[in-house]
């Protein structure tokens, strides 16, 4: 083979290198919610542009600078999401789901994946539901499974009808059942009870958290449940 023949093999499989990797996402079910390249099938909380801060480089998704939330264009029922995420020192994130835009911003109606550097942010002294990987504010992880600010963390989260589960790094860390007795009265007795749209929607969006900080994200997917 010619060096030129070579060369423009190389330049394909390159290109190709992409769709393969969501060919693979969508496998099973998967359907990749970033393409490595653009910021496609995103948008803002309030705005149909993906706002400003959040940028793509090497197949990373990043909030680099102040702009507001990312969220998904499309709303989701039942589903599983998983996604790999690494968090700055001192560094604070999150992942909501079910965010409808009704209220003033998504965490009045979508509960939350707590992100967290848990050695460091002042936010992990209020409490162990403000923990890397808690239901924020409500439930705490049961198991300190999260990896160290700057190291790479693969959070799932499954949502099922009213069932709701948190993993991190393999591990189910919470559990609950939306709209039971119990999480009514969780509800009642943090700051979300303030807005009473807080966790009701049958579906919504998924957002990503500008807290701030810097936040990396990669190989997110959803696969829709029946």
């Amino acid at each position: 083979m010619t060096r030129v023949a070579i060369l423009a093999l190389a330049a394909v499989l390159a290109a190709s290198a992409p769709a393969a990797a969501q060919s693979a996402a969508s496998g099973g079910g998967w359907t990749s919610l970033f393409d490595g390249k653009t910021l496609a099938g995103w948008r803002g909380f309030k705005s149909p542009q993906p706002p400003a801060g959040w940028t793509v480089k090497d197949g990373i998704l990043a909030r680099t600078g102040p702009g507001g939330d990312l969220m998904t264009v499309k709303e989701y029922g039942s589903f599983e999401l998983e996604l790999d995420y690494r968090i700055a020192v001192g560094g604070n994130s999150g992942i909501m789901y079910r965010v409808t835009t009704d209220g003033q911003a998504p965490y009045w109606s979508g509960p939350e994946y707590q992100i967290l550097d848990n050695e460091r942010h002042p936010d992990a002294k209020n409490g162990p539901d403000r923990l890397a990987g808690a239901n924020y504010d409500l439930i705490a992880p049961s198991a300190a499974v999260s990896k160290p600010a700057g190291e790479w963390n693969t959070a799932k989260i499954v949502v099922h009808g009213n069932h709701v589960e948190h993993w991190l790094n393999g591990t189910k860390v919470v559990e609950y059942e939306l709209g039971s007795p119990a999480w009514t009265q969780m509800v009642a007795e943090s700051k979300f009870k303030a807005w009473p749209i807080y966790g009701k929607a049958a579906r919504g969006h998924i957002v990503l958290q500008d807290h701030g900080d810097l936040v990396e994200f990669r190989n997110i997917r959803i696969r829709e449940l029946n």
